[in-house]
């Protein structure tokens, strides 16, 4: 069975903001390991809008950086699900609109064959945590400390014990800690 992994870069003091992270070359290359050993990718519309204003435009034009370039590329290809009860329509290649989280629905999706599974939104990674679809945490502290934002946990309502797998460390400062839910 594939992994649901709960992907997020957030400051020291637990917000989260993609406009506000580091995103040097060693970041995007440890997303694009990430990326590729997935098959499915699933955002919120606000995170979902955020990526598809900018990335498809770097696939047309690339920035001669190659690990943002691998990044564009592997964001536009992977097929990503949206969850949004208030848009329309999506039009970003190999994206699927859905109204709302059904957990049945996801456990099917985890059983079919394939890579893994990233949820890459704030108030999606609550909402899969809250139904305990969570496999694993990939939380990228970054050497920031905002003060205000949108906490990557706000308003969790069941307590959830994680145990530590690993860490890794990039050279801007920011550290990757990988979790896995206990079993309750």
């Amino acid at each position: 069975m594939r992994k649901i992994i709960a992907a997020m870069n957030m400051t020291l003091d637990g917000f989260c903001d993609h406009t506000a992270m580091i995103a040097d070359d060693e970041i995007h290359q440890h997303y694009n390991e990430l990326l590729s050993s997935a098959d499915t990718l699933i955002y919120g519309r606000k995170t979902y809008q955020l990526m598809e204003s900018y990335w498809p435009s770097v696939v047309k034009d690339p920035t001669s950086n190659k690990p943002m370039d691998e990044f564009a590329v592997l964001i536009n290809n992977i097929s990503k699900i949206v969850y949004s009860r208030t848009l329309k329509n999506v039009s970003w290649k190999n994206t699927t609109l859905k109204k709302e989280i059904i957990k049945e629905e996801v456990l099917e999706l985890k059983e079919k064959a394939g890579k893994n599974i990233v949820v890459g939104s704030p108030s999606l990674i609550l909402a899969f945590s809250q139904l305990d679809l969570v496999d694993e945490y990939q939380l990228g502290v970054q050497p920031t400390v905002l003060g205000s934002g949108l906490p990557l946990f706000k308003n969790i309502k069941d307590r959830i014990d994680l145990k530590f797998l690993k860490k890794k460390t990039f050279g801007c400062g920011a550290v990757m800690l990988y979790y896995e839910p206990t079993k309750k």
